[in-house]
């Protein structure tokens, strides 16, 4: 194999950067491929995969750089489709649902092994979801296991109530939800009963906060419960507590509190991929290095130099390594769009990450069919808001912010993407896009607009953002040709965004639109992003935080989610119990257009709250060779790499992208469907 050093590579980038942009802008319509076209003689893929990785740790980090390589290193017991996203078998071959879809009995491979030839069981699924739940973890993911039951009470450290007589409090007997008591659902049982089926299966016991005040301010909330409370011993909520369990060797068993439609969409997540914890154990903080980690996936690491390159090898212990196809994967961590794509034309890389492709750029490159990826994405952008701290605290001031971005003229400006005004992305899920239209033309009612209206009005309107942040307190003046906002505290507010150039250019592009339509001018700072992403997420920043979402799993729940639970990674320092609680029932639904009906309402409370500045939907923007098959514009743009191959025969290429999503490769879909061959039918 030959490896290329990005530090090597990109010292011979500076001179011959120039001669080449300067042949691709003289590209001829005869040029069937942009830039060095050769098949590579070795079974390896040159990946620019984003950012340096936060951490090789897939319960800890958070973006798609990370997710990408995880992707490679791990497996958990479903994968993500290679095209559609759904979920499919791996590591688990099989799996029942009971029918009130609150238990789940998944049927684990006897040959999957970890790198090191250790087999992989139950046991290590169970020891992976409490390791990734676990507080001292803190993973910023963890809140997308909070529906397995007494998962949120452990990672949040809360604690079980008992009595003198050995008893717990159940949360039935003293908690209501929606207006009614908490009623256990009747529901079978997925295969065995063992002892801790009866506990985990048994009524919800009520759970308290562990922190004396934020306990006492609960308590004192509720009269019936702080009686009930006192006096009574309090047990932390342990880890061996939570609703997943071995029921042996290779069965799993998971059960959840109450129902949540869209989870077997997402246990491909990271999250839930399953690591080693001899390695872990034995090697404290220094297991992801090279030489000490052990990994599950169909790849395994060889090199990792940070901020130069990554490189995967197939693994032989990998239970399906007979069907992947690449020998191995080296990642480039980079951020520079021009350098990027410089490496790309010269044939030094394969194929590079989403939004790539700069937009003076984009004339020329959407040409070449064959190579260039421009499909729909279940992603949005935005910047979060910290609605805790001032002026960010006034509502006025948020939605005048907001009111004087235009998006259109935003969209125009970055040419891949589409003005946004909701949250939720349109077009990816059309039920959804049907539900929301009608709740919001419901809750619109009052204020005699209708849906398109209001919507066409947050898109852009300076005279009402004016307007607004006059009445905040923070008057807007005639000052000349344009606005004046002496008042307004610049100091307590800045534009935060991680280190790259689109993210600078967008960044620039919203400061000239306050400064024009408002008066203001808001300074900007830009951070690495492995410091950036705990500084967003803690909420340490004053004022606006740039921020992105890619769907996790095909549900608008993916978006929604992201505001649930206290410890949820909106990175707003937004949390509501009635937003819990109305998302909780939509998922109680089982009437699926009332549930999404339910989800909307939701959604319509972040944007009346201005919890957010909706900014745009991005399309998936990359490029790849035409001889990369199985590398699909998936609408997460999150690749099952096992699935890829270099294909050297130029008659199989790919020679047009703009139908790859529907065009069937026979080695890619012969591998899906001996992989699905034993599903049992879900339920």
């Amino acid at each position: 194999m030959t490896r290329i050093s990005l530090k090597q590579t990109c010292l011979g980038i500076a001179s011959v950067a120039v001669s080449l942009f300067l042949v691709s802008c003289t590209s001829s319509a005869n040029n069937r491929f942009w830039g060095r076209t050769v098949a590579p003689t070795d079974n390896v893929l040159r990946y620019i995969s984003g950012s340096e990785p936060e951490s090789l740790d897939p319960a800890f980090g958070t973006g798609q750089p990370e997710a990408r390589v995880y992707m490679a290193l791990y497996e958990g017991l479903l994968e993500y489709h290679p095209k559609t996203m759904e979920p499919i078998p791996a590591i688990a071959e099989s799996w029942e649902i009971n029918e009130d879809g609150t238990e789940y009995l998944f049927h684990l491979r006897k040959n999957a092994k970890f790198s090191n030839g250790d087999p992989i069981t139950a046991k290590d699924f169970v020891y992976t979801f409490r390791r990734s739940l676990s507080p001292e973890l803190a993973s910023r993911n963890a809140n997308l296991g909070y529906y397995i039951k007494y998962a949120e009470a452990y990672n949040s450290g809360s604690r079980f109530v008992r009595d003198t007589n050995g008893q717990f409090l159940l949360k039935k007997d003293l908690v209501k939800e929606g207006g009614s008591e908490t009623v256990e659902s009747n529901h079978e049982t997925q295969g065995v009963v063992t002892e801790f089926h009866k506990f985990i299966d048994s009524p919800e016991r009520l759970t308290v906060k562990a922190d004396e005040k934020e306990r006492a301010k609960q308590l004192e909330a509720d009269p019936k419960l702080k009686a009930a409370v006192e006096g009574k011993e309090l047990v932390p909520v342990r880890d061996e507590d939570i609703g997943v369990e071995a029921v042996d060797d290779y069965t799993l068993r998971i059960k959840l509190y109450q129902p949540a439609p869209y989870f077997i969409q997402l246990l491909p997540h990271q999250l839930f991929r399953v690591v080693h914890q001899p390695s872990i154990e034995n090697f404290g903080k220094n297991w992801m290095r090279v030489g000490n980690i052990v990994t599950s996936g169909a790849f395994k690491l060889s090199v990792h130099r940070p901020y130069d390159e990554l490189v995967v090898v197939k693994d032989p212990n990998y239970w399906d390594a007979a069907n992947v196809k690449l020998d191995a994967i080296e990642f480039y961590p980079l951020e520079e769009s021009t350098t990027m794509m410089n490496l790309y034309k010269g044939g030094r890389a394969d194929a590079v990450y989403n939004h790539i492709v700069p937009p003076a750029w984009l004339d020329e490159i959407r040409p070449f069919k064959a190579e260039y990826m421009d499909h729909p994405e279940a992603a949005n952008e935005y910047y979060s808001l910290s609605v805790k701290k001032p002026p960010m605290d006034n509502l006025k001031v948020r939605q005048a912010l907001s009111l004087a971005i235009n998006r259109e003229a935003l969209a125009q400006f970055r040419k891949t993407p589409k003005p946004l005004s909701n949250f939720t992305p349109d077009g990816i899920f059309p039920k959804y896009d049907e539900a929301r239209k009608k709740v919001f033309g419901e809750k619109l009612k009052a204020e005699n607009i209708t849906v398109e209206e209001w919507s066409k009005q947050r898109l852009f309107d300076p005279e009402k953002a004016r307007k607004l942040m006059t009445e905040a307190g923070f008057p807007v003046q005639k000052a000349g040709n344009g606005w004046s906002c002496p008042t307004f505290p610049v100091d307590k507010v800045t534009l935060n965004y991680n280190t790259a150039e689109s993210n600078k250019a967008i960044a620039e592009f919203n400061q000239a639109q306050w400064k024009q339509n408002l008066g203001i001018t808001i300074p900007i700072k830009n951070m690495e992003w492995k410091t950036f992403l705990p500084f967003r997420a803690g909420v340490q920043y004053q004022g606006m935080a740039r921020n992105a979402w890619s769907a996790d799993y095909m549900d608008p729940f993916t978006f929604l989610n992201l505001f649930y639970s206290p410890q949820n990674d909106g990175a707003t320092g937004f949390w509501d119990p009635k937003y819990d609680a109305l998302l909780d029932s939509a998922n109680k639904e089982l009437d699926s257009q009332k549930r999404l009906e339910m989800l909307a309402t939701a959604e319509f409370q972040v944007l009346q709250e201005q919890l957010v500045i909706p900014l745009v939907t991005q399309a998936t923007n990359w490029m790849k060779k035409p001889y990369v098959k199985g590398l699909y514009p998936n609408p997460g743009t999150l690749h099952a790499w096992k699935f890829v191959y270099i294909e050297r025969d130029p008659n199989k290429w790919d020679v047009n992208a703009e139908n790859i999503m529907k065009d069937e490769d026979p080695k890619v879909e012969e591998q899906i469907n001996r992989v699905k061959a034993t599903m049992i039918a879900q339920r």
